[in-house]
């Protein structure tokens, strides 16, 4: 059976590159068509094998990873892009939120949670998870969703439905994790965030998340659960 999601690998560390191949060669839907250590080598390889998601590290020997992401999200607007990182902190989180990554993992990240972010990057490329968004947003200084609708026209255009997927996206939730904590099929959930993102004038899950604070559908929390 041939494999669904084609992934290419850009990673200056070789055991990093072996170790990821190694993880994904264990699913049989899943495969490696390709890998370079550096950002320059990157295009090119991704414009030769045309996979549904790259892999990339923030800190390349050549270039900044993020700056990568951002050339490969403007020429390619449906590929998955999963930033892989060592560093800590949220200023890395935000950065790759707002350049159109589909998701940010740390490398210390269980398998199962790579694997989660590939898998959430092929089929909802334009959407950003990421662990811990929540909890960064409110660090920050960020407003968090609450059930409250401010009053206006454009928010008033948002069904409860809307809402809700609104919610869970601020989270960090992947569109596949929205399917199943809605109880509603892939392609539905995948709907409702098109729709979401068309009513809020948003290309991706971080201009969704900073309109909706505009107006005002985001609302300050004073604590945040842990």
């Amino acid at each position: 059976m041939q494999n669904s999601i084609t992934v290419v690998v850009v990673d200056g560390h070789t055991l990093t590159r072996y170790g990821l191949t190694r993880l994904v060669s264990a699913d049989a839907e899943i495969t490696v068509v390709g890998e370079c250590g550096l950002a320059a080598e990157a295009p090119a390889l991704v414009a030769s094998v045309r996979p549904n998601v790259v892999i990339l590290d923030v800190a390349l020997p050549d270039a900044d990873g993020l700056d990568l992401a951002r050339e490969l999200r403007d020429r390619y607007s449906d590929l998955g892009i999963v930033v892989l990182t060592g560093q800590s902190g949220d200023g890395v989180l935000f950065r790759a939120l707002e350049t159109g990554v589909s998701a940010f993992v740390g490398k210390t990240a269980p398998n199962p949670e790579v694997l989660g972010a590939i898998r959430h990057a092929a089929v909802a490329a334009a959407s950003f998870t990421a662990t811990g968004l929540g909890p960064a947003l409110a660090r920050r200084g960020q407003p968090v969703l609450t059930r409250q609708v401010a009053d206006g026209p454009s928010c008033a255009t948002l069904s409860p439905r809307e809402l809700e997927v609104l919610s869970l996206l601020a989270t960090g939730m992947s569109v596949p994790a929205i399917a199943a904590t809605m109880f509603v099929s892939l392609s539905t959930a995948k709907t409702y965030v098109s729709r979401l993102y068309e009513k809020l004038g948003a290309t991706n899950r971080a201009n969704a998340i900073m309109t909706a604070m505009r107006l005002g559908l985001l609302q300050p929390e004073l604590s945040v659960s842990a």
